[in-house]
């Protein structure tokens, strides 16, 4: 037996730059505040897949899709040999671990490309921002979660598979995808290190990374709102809101007692109803002239929480029973579970003062879009 290089740099490369960026991509999922971070990592995983796929072909002796190409059967007669504890060493891959890499690199394609659309769609950032509706984007998040909770029990089984192989073969396996080495019988084939393929691609992922921070940090998101920019300058990407119809008339109308609530933050109805009751306006006579209410209500209908404009729009609609026309925002179902968590502390600050007052945590309040970035909570 002699100690000789089984896997090369650029696979060990690979191997652990897609498991901090599946890692980093999954801490970072739920936060919108670390959106450009969880998008960066995402891409991160598709190229490291796409160089996967090509040095199968055209790398090493180990890397090669050939070394390790077995069918199910294989498969799962390993693993049942594994279970009895006396499976045959293998010094590249394993007929189960080949499956585990196979299903591994079909799951990342699938968790990047929901993810490309889910960000096209409910985010309205990225390439694909416009390219499908905001309700064909809840599916893709759907899928996209979906596929990251198959990849976490797929790396799971892979961690747990690599603890009991190097239990069964009293070897370290984590240890030889960081050196590279493992032991082989005589003759065995020793590959190169394939140094410089190694370096081109940190330069490749440095660049990238250079690249897209540089324009997901260009600016804090209170800038592009013409608002003081604060301390805060988060690592999301750039505020791209869909510019939403206006109407000048609704805008002076409905601006002159408060913000003009854009119509996607209620249904139909709703709004129907405030123009039929506008003598009673919460205390108030709106006192609007027939053909000012006709045109207003035009507008309002035309682009009501039906219409799936916005993200926002599309829950405050799904939220709401078929008949329910609130003339309220805030006795959305959706809106009190968006804000349930929110403390008092906070409505009672300054700069708040009233549930209503979506201006002062809203960033794209005035434009209508109230997307996710855009959003920020004022210290009590």
């Amino acid at each position: 037996m002699q100690r000789i290089l089984i896997w090369d740099i650029p696979t060990r490369l690979f191997h652990w730059t897609l498991a901090v960026s599946f890692a980093v991509a999954w801490l970072t999922s739920e936060s919108d505040e670390w959106l450009g971070v969880h998008v960066f990592f995402g891409y991160l995983m598709l190229g490291m897949v796409a160089f996967r796929v090509l040095w199968g072909l055209v790398g090493t002796h180990y890397a090669r899709f050939s070394s390790f190409w077995f069918g199910p059967n294989d498969a799962l007669t390993y693993l049942r040999q594994v279970m009895k504890g006396h499976a045959a060493r293998h010094i590249g891959h394993n007929p189960t671990g080949s499956a585990a890499i196979y299903l591994l690199l079909l799951l990342t394609v699938a968790v990047g490309l929901t993810g490309f659309f889910t960000l096209g769609t409910e985010e309205q950032q990225g390439a694909a921002a416009g390219w499908l509706s905001i309700a064909q984007g809840r599916t893709f998040k759907k899928l996209h979660e979906a596929f990251a909770i198959g990849m976490l029990l797929l790396v799971i089984g892979h961690i747990a598979g690599v603890v009991i192989e190097s239990v069964l073969h009293k070897e370290n396996l984590a240890r030889s995808m960081v050196t590279g080495t493992k032991l082989a019988p005589n003759g065995a084939v020793s590959v190169k290190p394939r140094t410089l393929i190694a370096v081109l691609m940190l330069i490749l992922v440095g660049s990238f990374g250079v690249w897209w921070f540089s324009y997901a940090l260009h600016a804090p998101i209170e800038k592009q709102f013409g608002r003081p920019s604060g301390s805060i300058s988060r690592a999301s990407v750039p505020f791209v809101g869909t510019k939403l119809p206006d109407n000048a008339q609704w805008r002076e109308e409905c601006g002159s007692c408060h913000i003009p609530f854009y119509p996607a933050l209620l249904p139909v109805r709703s709004w129907a109803r405030t123009l039929a009751e506008q003598d009673k306006h919460f205390g108030t006579d709106l006192g609007l002239d027939a053909g000012t209410s006709v045109a207003i209500l035009a507008f309002l209908t035309a682009n009501a929480a039906e219409r799936h404009l916005t993200e926002a729009g599309l829950k405050i609609d799904r939220s709401l029973a078929p008949n329910a026309a609130p003339l309220r925002i805030t006795e959305t179902p959706y809106w009190i579970k968006k804000h349930r968590e929110i403390p008092n502390a906070t409505w009672l600050a300054p700069k708040v003062k009233s549930k209503t007052n979506c201006d002062a945590c809203h960033l794209d309040a005035m434009q209508g879009t109230y997307e996710d970035a855009a959003m920020r909570l004022p210290k009590p």
